[in-house]
């Protein structure tokens, strides 16, 4: 057997070297072996890196659900003229609004006065709620160019909603009216849902009046009304037609000049509410008494001290709650702020109410019963804040 020569050996070696470039076999491995720990070296913190991302993605989105859930939870309070968060954490954005009940559940429509929003068009809001404390914002029924030329900055203002129950159709009434406040029309807009949309019909001068600030009235037997200021004359209050889609007959003209008008039946009276005019600045509410819609109306009382000017607000309707128990009457008001109308705030305070005498006490945290119409004080601290 013939063995292998000892230059076969390093014929081998210089043909590997050619073949690696010089390497030699060893230098070869070695540096395999180096790019391998390397290659480990960088996916092994590659891994680390993702379990790292992972984990703080996970324990974000942990954070996030149970932060949302906390601003999500149900109100337990009302807290007048404080911030009030709906469903989302969002400040409501319901001004110069008004409320229906259909069943159970309470809508509250209002100006959609949010920041951001395209001023090429009028938003007006709607909430639900069953129990007048926590609300769930529903959209935006209404977003409307301008509908009748009106111009720049026209003016869609205190939208008011009727549920009419012969022909099952949502018919919101607003006031309509350009930049200067001259034309002093009624809008309406219908919809076959609570939660939109609406769909604008027409607009006009009920009974043949100029209309601005408007209000709402449904009698304890259906019936409904609306109040509106004709600025001429003072406020009026007129019945509406069948289907709602008209005003049919004047009630009353009350010869006060005021706007923000509410009206409400309790125990064989009717009050009435209105503030004066003066634009974005509150002034003393008051109130007036008659028994029945026609009047003869009592003289106008003030609601509150009158150097509170109605605690900063203006009037803007009036709730009856009537439970097993007992009935409370709302009053509901807004908070104007001109310059950052999206941070306007609202006044919710139960009446003292009967006898001909009304009166919004200081405000304070209450809670209300819905079922049983019971209201009571609670302390501040048993609201839930709002998302900054």
């Amino acid at each position: 057997m013939q063995r292998p020569h000892k230059y076969d050996a390093a014929f081998k070696e210089e043909l590997l070297k050619m073949v690696f470039n010089g390497q030699s076999v060893n230098e070869v491995a070695q540096s395999l072996l180096l790019n391998q720990y390397h290659k480990l070296w960088y996916y092994w913190h590659k891994i680390h890196f993702m379990i790292a991302f992972f984990k703080y993605q996970f324990l974000t989105l942990c954070f996030l659900t149970i932060f949302t859930s906390v601003w999500a939870q149900k109100q337990n309070a009302i807290e007048p003229l404080a911030i009030w968060p709906d469903n989302r954490g969002n400040h409501i954005q319901a001004h110069g609004g008004g409320i229906i009940k259909i069943g159970k559940t309470y809508y509250w429509y209002g100006e959609e006065r949010s920041q951001g929003l395209d001023t090429n068009y009028r938003y007006v809001s709607c909430y639900s709620s069953n129990d007048l404390m926590s609300w769930k914002f529903r959209g935006d029924v209404v977003k409307m160019a301008d509908p009748e030329n009106l111009g720049r900055r026209w003016v869609l203002e205190r939208p008011k909603v009727f549920y009419n129950k012969k022909t099952k159709k949502y018919v919101m009434y607003f006031h309509l009216d350009n930049s200067t406040y001259k034309v002093a029309r009624v809008g309406i807009a219908v919809s076959n849902k609570p939660d939109g949309p609406f769909t604008y019909v027409k607009s006009f001068r009920p009974i043949g009046h100029e209309s601005r600030d408007i209000g709402q009235f449904i009698d304890d037997d259906g019936t409904a009304y609306l109040v509106f200021e004709d600025r001429p004359f003072g406020f009026r209050i007129a019945k509406l037609s069948d289907d709602y889609m008209n005003v049919e007959k004047e009630m009353s003209l009350i010869k006060a000049h005021m706007e923000g008008g509410a009206i409400v039946h309790y125990k064989g009276l009717y009050y009435s509410i209105g503030s004066s005019l003066t634009g974005w600045r509150p002034n003393p509410n008051k109130y007036a008494t008659a028994p029945s819609l026609e009047g003869p109306w009592s003289e106008f009382k003030d609601i509150a001290p009158p150097e509170t000017n109605t605690y900063g607000t203006q009037s803007t309707m009036l709730l009856k709650v009537a439970g097993t128990k007992a009935t409370t009457i709302i009053f509901m008001a807004d908070k104007w702020k001109p310059a950052m109308q999206w941070d306007s705030r609202y006044l919710w305070m139960p009446l003292q109410i009967g006898g001909g005498k009304l009166w919004v006490p200081e405000p304070k945290p209450w809670t209300i019963n819905v079922k049983t119409g019971e209201w009571k004080y609670v302390p501040v601290d048993t609201t839930v804040p709002i998302k900054k």
